[in-house]
């Protein structure tokens, strides 16, 4: 298993972040293969997208305002289209990407979710954290009822394993 520990629940639920999931976990892989796993498409088509599920195409333009696009299949073989753009790279360190909005900010229309994903060096490996941002009540129950936690963190899994057969 690649996970060295559960995933953490110390976030305190205020105002300005009750519509948030966490998934926060310590990984025994380095920062940098994290990264590499979230920024280089050939990585990211491996594990993605939790197992049945696969994704098939992705576009990463890392800067903000760059496209983050994923497509995911389902097991029945439908295709479900993720575009969305970076706010925010810090190099080696964090990635904020949306959905609300598409490559170099143009509005979508139709959001669901907001990511801050970031990777800090840890004794182990590293303190990866994932915090996805909804909009309402309503998005984030969808979301919870989607697998959030199971889904995220059987992603972070396949990341890390993928990231182990290469080195």
């Amino acid at each position: 298993m690649s996970e060295v520990n559960t995933e953490v629940t110390t976030e305190v639920t205020t105002e300005e972040n009750k519509f948030d999931l966490v998934l926060e976990r310590t990984v025994d892989i380095p920062p940098s293969l994290v990264w590499a796993a979230w920024t280089t498409p050939a990585h990211l088509l491996e594990w993605f997208t939790p197992a049945p599920w696969k994704t098939v195409d992705c576009e990463i333009d890392l800067r903000p305002g760059g496209i983050f696009r994923s497509v995911m299949r389902s097991p029945e073989g439908v295709d479900h289209d993720n575009t969305g753009c970076f706010l925010e790279v810090v190099q080696g360190k964090k990635l904020v990407f949306t959905d609300a909005l598409g490559p170099d900010f143009r509005p979508t229309g139709n959001s669901f979710m907001t990511a801050t994903v970031t990777f800090e060096a840890h004794e182990v490996g590293t303190k990866y954290k994932a915090v996805v941002m909804h909009k309402n009540a309503e998005d984030m129950q969808k979301h919870k009822d989607m697998g959030f936690h199971q889904g995220w963190g059987a992603a972070l899994d396949q990341l890390v394993a993928h990231m182990k057969k290469l080195n």
